[in-house]
């Protein structure tokens, strides 16, 4: 049985439809505060369809667009809730990119670091590994990426292995603390 589009949904339908898991939802109710479900005995979140359209629009610039979270951020403050719900409208074209339908363009980020945060997760954070990048290529998300990504993914895996080489050339630094010649327990 479907639910009507006005209906409120659980936090489980909400995780389905958008194919997110639900602790992403939660994740982002902290990120986004303008992500406010209705909270009913227990903590139990029902989402209304306004906080849909929300969730869709962050979801099509986080995954489909590769922004960042501060990216998202800034675009609820500059242009507002209605441009990104209008972002979780927009059908996907088949390479990846949103088809435009006259509306003002969603600004892009100014650097392409932000981007790359999302693209090689590599950093630690509380004290767990961030899941490495071949586990998350093999992943089927069901976002396309455009050719003009994958050119820049490849640029920067390329640039990497140089970097790679020419680290792996440079011979291992001695050790400095016996500049004079003689030992520390000598002294």
């Amino acid at each position: 049985m479907s639910k009507s589009i006005e209906a409120f949904r659980t936090i489980a339908e909400v995780a389905d439809e958008l194919g997110v898991p639900k602790h992403v939802l939660r994740f982002w109710e902290v990120k986004f505060p303008q992500i406010r479900p209705m909270k009913r005995g227990g903590g139990r979140r029902y989402y209304r369809p306004e906080d849909l359209e929300l969730l869709k629009g962050i979801r099509a610039l986080l995954h489909a667009e590769a922004y960042t979270i501060k990216g998202v951020q800034k675009i609820l403050r500059e242009q507002g809730v209605e441009q990104v719900k209008q972002e979780g409208r927009e059908p996907v074209a088949a390479d990846g990119g949103k088809k435009k339908k006259g509306q003002a363009p969603v600004a892009r980020p100014a650097s392409n670091s932000e981007t790359a945060a999302v693209v090689v997760p590599t950093a630690k954070r509380g004290g767990r590994a961030a899941e490495p990048v071949a586990r998350m290529a093999g992943r089927p998300s069901g976002i396309q990426i455009s050719a003009e990504a994958k050119a820049r993914i490849s640029a920067v895996v390329a640039e990497l292995e140089a970097c790679r080489q020419l680290l792996s050339a440079v011979p291992a630094p001695r050790d400095q603390s016996r500049t004079d010649g003689r030992s520390r327990a000598g002294r």
